[in-house]
């Protein structure tokens, strides 16, 4: 197929040297006689020149041709299926108001000199700005209502991913013992954020937005479905524009911003919070039970120990302050579920 494309843009820009050369030949006035080696170099040469010259262009044309394909089929690439659609019908729209308007433009065919030129030129700017806007029209529309269709047919939804979902870093494991099914959507206005904290001041700040960064690589390692996104919205703070792209794209938001939860929840978008999740999969405890702990720290009331299980628990002992630094068993009495977690109450076992 290469070789078929070499072949290809030889002969075309072959012949437009060959056209450029004897247009050249035409329009230069050199005063040459019938026959004279001048009038051979103008008629001839000229002519022959061009069309070499095509042909020795026309491997790097071919060659930015290629790139030029490339970058537009990564591009598309990039998109799901129903943003390509809504954009390929955007740009059919687009050129179909440019073509019904190209009448406006005849008129200036009659100016003198260079009626025609500008009257082409104004054809073809007119033409790229419709396309363009069709384009650009159709990518933000995406056909919500066969968006919607496809996803009602089974499609799994994109996930938005916020800046603290990365940096928290528990994304990366439950990517990668795959309970995350459909893309992962990482918008630049999120990425801008993770860099301002990791080029911050604060070393607090810089350590935590360099982790963030080191944590969308490895997704980008470990889900084929990552994708740095550059939608965007007029909100100017990122969790209004998380939770407008959510709704605008039909996506989930992954979080464990508290926040940010319900004000998603609060705009109909699906959320999706990594702390609501740590919290399922941590034991059931239930008043009576017992279990061996080991206090280190007295509580906030008088005679109280703090124990923690593996998994982060607080366990809030009643008289265990004498007991901290030690391994005692206790019995549970209550458990209590806050937004920010669960507590579990217990006494020390008799």
């Amino acid at each position: 197929m290469n070789l078929v494309f070499r072949i290809v843009f030889a002969i075309l820009f072959g012949l437009l040297g060959l056209l450029a050369g004897r247009w050249l030949s035409l329009i230069l006035h050199w005063p040459v006689g019938a026959g004279s080696p001048s009038a051979f170099a103008r008629f001839v040469g000229l002519p022959i020149l061009g069309t070499l010259v095509g042909v020795a262009a026309s491997p790097a044309l071919l060659r930015a041709f290629e790139r030029l394909v490339k970058t537009i089929e990564d591009a598309i690439a990039k998109r799901n299926p129903a943003e390509a659609l809504s954009g390929a019908i955007g740009l059919i729209v687009g050129l179909v108001l440019a073509f019904l308007v190209r009448d406006i433009f005849n008129t200036f065919v009659l100016l003198p000199h260079f009626g025609p030129a500008i009257s082409f030129v104004l054809y073809a700017l007119i033409t790229l700005f419709f396309g363009y806007v069709g384009v650009r029209v159709g990518l933000r529309q995406r056909l919500n209502w066969w968006a919607k269709g496809t996803m009602q047919s089974g499609e799994v939804a994109a996930k938005l991913l916020d800046t603290s979902v990365i940096i928290d870093g528990r994304i990366l494991e439950i990517v990668q013992a795959g309970f995350l099914d459909g893309r992962l959507l990482v918008p630049k206005f999120v990425l801008k954020e993770l860099q301002a904290i990791a080029d911050s001041a604060d070393p607090v700040k810089r350590s935590r937005g360099r982790r963030g960064l080191e944590i969308l690589n490895k997704l980008r390692e470990a889900s084929k479905g990552l994708e740095i996104t550059d939608h965007d919205t007029p909100e100017r703070d990122v969790d209004g524009k998380l939770v407008t792209l959510g709704r605008q794209l039909g996506a989930q938001v992954l979080t464990n911003d508290y926040n940010l939860n319900r004000v998603a929840r609060v705009q109909g978008v699906s959320v999706l919070n990594i702390n609501e999740l740590a919290n399922a999969l941590k034991p059931v405890v239930l008043p009576g039970e017992e279990m061996s702990v080991n206090i280190i720290k007295d509580g906030k009331e008088q005679n109280q120990g703090v124990a923690y299980l593996d998994d982060g628990t607080m366990i809030v002992v009643e008289n265990g302050r004498r007991s901290i630094g030690e391994e005692v068993d206790v019995l549970v009495t209550s458990v209590l579920q806050t937004a920010a977690g669960r507590m579990i109450f217990a006494k020390l076992k008799r």
